[in-house]
């Protein structure tokens, strides 16, 4: 996102692990040994197309390049390039929502005149899976703190405030009460509690307009990587302040702090993400849980009165080790990382809970400039942004192996194109609209097998998955691997006296297809480190 940006000189500095970022010696890889957890936490199979979001703003829907000033019509350009994915998680700064205490504005936005509105109705219009996530402090908010301390990262709660009292988190929840009035599905909202400013900003400015249940969001996340250490006690929250601030956010903490603060207060169904964790700790969460146990008690059935829906953590594939304190200076396959044994972790974790709140990964990718320590690198014939699609349908390969219900990468457009920045040049679409090989890929996958869900693994190496979609089967095989190397697998395709072998193909909106025949059901076929999926006929 944008914030990172604003943070190379940190990672530069620092020789920043993705998340959390520790001193240490870089060790060779090591890959993860591979588990066969086959279903999700929740009922039925996670379908492979959950595994393809992208994260964004609004200006990708919204700005024509040729007239930035129009804002308040889809471009049907970007609007084009974003339906290349199945869900968008949108970076939506808290002070665009609110740019004064209590000026609620969402169509026009007082900042930048957004039209929210048109946003979040046509992603519904197309089926396109939104998570808004509220973010950063707004000025208003940080001119509590020293002039010195004031940041975007600042904690959301006035300068001094006792943060592990949910009330000192009222604005907060206040702007979310607010969201989820409008966009929420619940059209029974108080109109006396929902506000706007209608307040017109210079001659022929169109006023905001207070509406009710509009059900276009479902999904909301309460801020972004409050657990983000580098910022110092300014911005950084403990799992408890954290779980404070949630409450409120959630409910209103149960409702103590009125009848207009909080989600769960304008729309009960929507549901509250968990803002994603920096450091992707499972102690953090099991902490806020533990907060929850005290301070919001028990729901009648028995289960926690958690101040969540789903838990939501970040990721970066690289050489550093979140779990063995290895810096990081270089992107790494997934496979090669702890990302597997995170994702166990934190579904084990959901699974211990009452509910079994799902597990999502919101940040994931990589860079493709050089000098980035979350860069891809070339191997052998394939250019970086070739091995970029590599890993990026491997990292998805990857998660739906090991339990995630929803997976983000990060990021729709480069932040900063060609420069050296880390995760400046993240982006799976080109400036000019074209896509790049992982989004090639994405298109791809999504359209053979993004129905499917994943079943178990046949074999760890070369990693042979299974996909299910009724009484049809799918595999994906490839080489978990970063150094060009190949294999073979003789896969057994019982009764099929043929099979199609698809190969993902740069450039392109389908696979390439080969037709071949089997041997007594068997086929022995050709592995790389790009994927390969085979389907018996």
């Amino acid at each position: 996102m944008k914030d990172k940006v604003r943070l190379i000189c940190f990672y530069s500095a620092l020789a920043l692990l993705s998340a959390p970022f520790f001193s240490g010696c870089k060790k060779a890889p090591v890959a993860h040994p591979i588990t066969t957890t086959t279903t999700p936490i929740d009922t039925g199979l996670t379908p492979l197309k959950n595994m393809f979001g992208i994260n964004a703003y609004e200006w990708n829907f919204l700005q024509d390049p040729a007239d930035p000033s129009n804002v308040a019509q889809i471009y049907e350009p970007k609007m084009a390039a974003i339906e290349n994915f199945t869900g968008v998680r949108h970076y939506l700064d808290w002070y665009q929502l609110e740019d004064g205490v209590g000026a609620y504005t969402f169509n026009p936005s007082h900042e930048g005149s957004w039209n929210m509105d048109i946003m979040y109705q046509r992603s519904k219009q197309d089926s396109l899976f939104m998570l808004v996530d509220i973010k950063s402090c707004p000025p208003w908010l940080q001119s509590t703190y020293p002039i010195s301390l004031q940041d975007t990262w600042d904690v959301p709660a006035p300068y001094g405030s006792d943060l592990t009292n949910p009330a000192s988190y009222i604005a907060q929840g206040k702007v979310a009460f607010q969201f989820a009035a409008r966009y929420g599905s619940n059209t029974a909202v108080d109109p006396t509690l929902v506000t706007v400013d209608k307040t017109a900003r210079w001659t022929n400015d169109p006023p905001n307009v207070v509406k009710i249940g509009l059900n276009t969001v479902k999904y909301v996340e309460c801020d972004n990587e409050r657990d983000n250490w580098w910022t110092g006690p300014k911005g950084e929250q403990t799992a408890q302040q954290y779980a404070a601030n949630m409450s409120a956010f959630y409910d209103g903490n149960k409702g103590k702090l009125g009848k207009n603060v909080g989600v769960k207060n304008a729309d009960p169904h929507m549901v509250v993400v968990m803002g994603g964790l920096a450091t992707a700790s499972t102690q953090y969460v099991q902490d806020m849980i533990d907060w929850c146990k005290i301070n919001r008690g028990y729901k009648a059935n028995g289960d926690i009165d958690l101040c969540f829906d789903v838990i939501n953590y970040h990721f970066y594939a690289n050489d550093g080790n979140v779990l063995t304190n290895v810096v990081k200076s270089v992107g790494w396959a997934p496979e090669l990382s702890p990302a597997g044994g995170v994702a166990d972790g934190f579904v084990k974790l959901a699974a211990s809970i009452g509910g079994h709140p799902q597990v999502w990964v919101t940040e994931n990718g990589y860079d493709i400039n050089a000098a980035s320590t979350q860069r891809a690198v070339a191997i052998g014939n394939k250019s970086v942004s070739m091995v970029q699609g590599d890993w990026i349908i491997r990292s998805a390969l990857l998660y739906a192996r090991h339990g995630i219900n929803r997976l983000f990468f990060y990021q729709l457009f480069d932040d900063t194109p060609n420069s050296t920045e880390t995760f400046g040049t993240s982006g799976l679409i080109n400036d000019d609209l074209t896509r790049r090989p992982a989004a090639d890929y994405i298109v791809q996958v999504k359209k053979l097998m993004g129905n499917y869900g994943y079943k178990s693994t046949l074999n760890a190496d070369p990693l042979v998955d299974k996909y299910v979609y009724g009484a049809k089967s799918i595999y994906a095989l490839m080489i978990p691997d970063q150094k060009g190397r190949t294999g073979s697998y003789t896969l057994d395709l019982g009764k099929s006296a043929s099979a199609i072998i698809y190969s993902l193909k740069a450039g392109s909106n389908i696979m390439t297809q080969s037709k071949v025949n089997t041997v007594a059901g068997k086929l022995t076929i050709s592995i790389s480190e790009t994927p390969v999926f085979v389907q018996g006929q």
